[in-house]
C-alpha cells in the first residue's frame, strides 16, 4: 500500500524548531481554505488573504517562508504583488496557482521570480509535495523527527509500517482507509465535517459526492470496532464525525 501523505518522521519545521509559515493568496475564498487546511494538517502556520494588497500586507507582518499565490486576481495580480515583494529584496519561494492553459501566465509569473506553478484544478497532495521542495531547496525548513505512531486510546497507526492495531490486534486497511484513519487520528477529539474529509483525503478535484465518507466511515467502524469493541468514530449530525478514545 502507498500513500503520497507526509509523514510524521519526515515533518518540515523552520531551522529553530517553529512551524513553517505559509501564506496563501486566492481570490476564491473557499479555495484558499481548502490549501489552507491542507497545509495546517502538515502542523504550518498559515494565514490566507483573498487579494494582493491584503497579501503584501500580510506577507509583512508573518514573514512566510512559503507563498501560494494566485496569477489572476482582480486589482492587483499575483504578478505583481511578486514584483513588489521582489523589489523590497524579499526572496521567500513562492508557488503559482494558473489557469489550466494559461501558458503565458506561467511564463511571466517564473520570468517575474516565481519559483514553480501547479494549475487549476490540482490536487493538494501536489500542492504540499512542490511546496515541500520549495522549502527544502530554500533551506528555509528542515526535516525534523517525531513519533510516526499515532495513538487515541487503544487504537494505534504507525506512518511509517502503515501498521494499524486496537488494543495490540493487527487491523488490514486499504489505502483509502488507512488514509482517512490517520485524518481523523491527526484530529483527535475534533470535529470533522465530511466536506473537510473529501478534500484532505480525496483530494481538490475529487467530483464524487458526500455519499462516500459515509461508506467509508462505515467501513472503518467495522474494522476497528468490531468483536464488541467500544466506539472510538462518534457522528455528530448535521456536522460531521470525531475520534475519540473510549470511555
Amino acid at each position: 500500500m502507498t500513500t503520497s501523505a507526509a509523514t510524521a518522521s519526515t515533518a518540515l519545521t523552520r531551522p529553530d524548531g517553529s512551524p513553517v509559515r505559509a501564506l496563501v493568496v486566492d481570490d476564491e475564498a473557499s479555495l484558499g481554505e481548502l490549501v489552507q487546511l491542507a497545509l495546517r494538517y502538515e502542523g504550518w502556520q498559515v494565514e490566507t488573504a483573498t487579494d494582493g494588497a491584503s497579501a503584501l500586507t500580510k506577507a509583512r507582518t508573518l514573514q512566510p517562508d512559503v507563498i501560494v499565490l494566485d496569477v489572476m486576481m482582480p486589482g492587483l495580480d499575483g504578478v505583481e504583488v511578486l514584483r513588489r515583494l521582489r523589489s523590497t529584496g524579499d526572496d521567500v519561494p513562492v508557488l503559482f496557482l494558473t489557469a489550466k492553459d494559461a501558458v503565458a501566465d506561467r511564463i511571466v509569473g517564473l520570468t517575474a521570480g516565481g519559483d514553480d506553478y501547479v494549475t487549476k484544478p490540482f490536487s493538494l497532495e501536489e500542492v504540499v509535495a512542490r511546496l515541500r521542495a520549495l522549502l527544502r531547496r530554500s533551506g528555509r525548513a528542515v526535516t525534523g523527527y517525531t513519533d510516526p505512531v499515532l495513538r487515541v486510546g487503544d487504537l494505534t497507526l504507525d506512518e511509517e509500517s502503515y501498521e494499524v492495531t486496537r488494543a495490540g490486534r493487527p487491523i488490514e486497511l486499504t489505502a483509502k482507509e488507512f488514509e482517512l484513519l490517520r485524518y481523523l487520528m491527526r484530529n483527535p477529539r475534533r470535529v470533522v465535517s465530511k466536506l473537510q474529509i473529501l478534500d484532505r483525503v480525496w483530494s481538490y478535484d475529487f467530483e464524487g459526492r458526500s455519499s462516500i465518507v459515509e461508506i467509508y466511515i462505515s467501513y472503518l467502524r467495522k474494522k476497528i470496532e468490531g468483536e464488541g469493541m467500544p466506539p472510538l468514530i462518534h457522528t455528530v449530525r448535521g456536522v460531521g464525525y470525531i475520534l475519540k478514545p473510549a470511555t
